[in-house]
């Protein structure tokens, strides 16, 4: 074991990682480290854990495990944590190329879907006879088919969408988050704490956390 003189460093980690399947697991990794440059650069090449097939694609490092690593290594070390408690690493496997066929059967199903959804909502609030009524109070007269004004109206649907999402394919029109993008961080943030409670609660069952290689 090395021995450094007496110092601090400070570290934090980040919220989640990923990485690809099979590589050790290193402190530069999953947190930012804060210390002498020398010192720094041997920090931010520790390994952590070496991840084995059994340990599945989601693996969570606590605090606990960084400082007694640390400590292993660098006796004379202080740590200093800030921020979270843990991350969840997941390391990743090789993505095969996607198929074609999946692409657009899966685009026809939305596609068809979402306008189901749209016509069963219009015929529940009985949106034919509104629109004809709308055409009559505004022109006078009674049309039972105003295709011009449901052609406007289906125009402006699409457009009420582009402007509500805030996203037309990959172009953003500014930086602000759309809706589904925040609903997706929320819905990762309440999956990341689940995957942490139940890892938790696996290492308290079989009576002590995994250990590094």
């Amino acid at each position: 074991m090395e021995k450094d003189a007496a110092s601090a460093v400070y570290l934090r980690l980040r919220k989640q990682a990923g990485l690809p399947a099979g590589v050790p697991i290193r402190l530069g990794d999953v947190a930012s480290v804060l210390a002498d440059s020398g010192l720094e650069r041997r920090l931010l090449e520790l390994v952590l854990i070496r991840p084995e097939q059994r340990d599945g694609n989601l693996i969570v490092i606590d605090m606990m495990l960084v400082i007694s690593v640390i400590r292993e290594r660098f006796p004379g070390l202080r740590v200093e944590f800030i921020g979270e408690p843990q991350v969840l690493v997941e390391m990743v496997k090789e993505e095969k190329k996607p198929s074609l066929i999946l692409f657009c059967f899966v685009w026809l199903l939305l596609f068809f879907g979402a306008a189901l959804t749209i016509m069963n909502f219009h015929a529940d609030v009985s949106m034919p006879e509104v629109q004809v009524r709308i055409v009559e109070m505004l022109t006078g007269e009674r049309d039972e088919h105003p295709y011009l004004f449901q052609a406007a109206y289906s125009v402006g649907i699409g457009l009420g969408m582009i402007v509500f999402f805030n996203h037309l394919f990959k172009k953003k029109w500014n930086e602000e988050p759309t809706p589904l993008e925040v609903e997706m961080f929320l819905y990762q943030e309440n999956l990341n704490q689940y995957v942490i409670a139940e890892e938790y609660k696996k290492m308290h069952q079989t009576g002590a956390p995994k250990e590094k290689s």
